[in-house]
């Protein structure tokens, strides 16, 4: 049971790799108050928790019932990651907008703030390669109400730890200053850009549309 709960724990953080997510944290919210940060992090981490969640108690039915394939998170979720990543590249300013009709003339907060759920909650937190993990595992040959509980615990533990590391990124931005945040927005960018790839990539396998070429 223990050797179970490591592998989900230590799978899980893998995929989500929290301190990963710091370098683009700053630069989605160089723009934002100390205070609106600190909302950014609490809806990013909530909505995540609420959408692991749902996958952890329903997602093995739902998949079956819509007879959506696991791959096709991947495939979804890459091509979200690659509008992100270009946005980041040109240094565009609302990265979060996906419409004309969500840039007002002046944000609110809640404006300000929307970047928590998209692209921090989807797909950064819970995105393909989380939710993928999580049915996985409560599709193995394990008993469901004995992988659900460690799931919900290692889920809990991995996005807290994102949570410290978001907010530990304020000491992070005084030290690089604006020119240092640029510099890392582009360098995520680029990054993000072929991680957005290679997720499409890997989608298009499981999917059976592409042979993986081992090297």
């Amino acid at each position: 049971m223990l050797s179970l709960f490591i592998q989900i724990l230590f799978t899980i953080f893998i995929v989500i790799d929290p301190f990963g997510l710091v370098p683009m944290y700053i630069g989605l919210t160089a723009r934002l108050k100390s205070e609106e940060k600190k909302r950014t992090i609490k809806r990013a981490v909530f909505t995540a928790f609420v959408i692991l969640s749902l996958f952890i108690i329903a997602g093995k039915w739902l998949l079956l019932i819509l007879n959506i394939h696991p791959g096709s998170f991947f495939i979804a979720g890459g091509i979200m990651l690659f509008i992100v990543s270009l946005e980041m590249l040109f240094g565009q300013a609302n990265r979060s907008k996906v419409s004309s009709n969500e840039n007002p003339l002046e944000e609110d907060e809640d404006e300000r703030t929307s970047v928590a759920i998209f692209p921090l909650a989807i797909p950064m937190l819970a995105g393909p390669g989380a939710i993928t993990t999580i049915l996985l595992f409560t599709s193995s040959t394990h008993s469901v109400v004995l992988v659900m509980p460690m799931l919900f615990v290692a889920v809990i533990l991995t996005l807290t730890a994102a949570a410290l590391a978001m907010g530990a990124s304020e000491y992070i931005l005084k030290a690089l200053g604006r020119t240092g945040v640029s510099v890392i927005e582009r360098i995520m960018g680029l990054l993000l850009s072929g991680l957005s790839v290679q997720f499409v990539y890997d989608g298009l396998v499981k999917l059976g549309v592409l042979v993986k070429v081992i090297q």
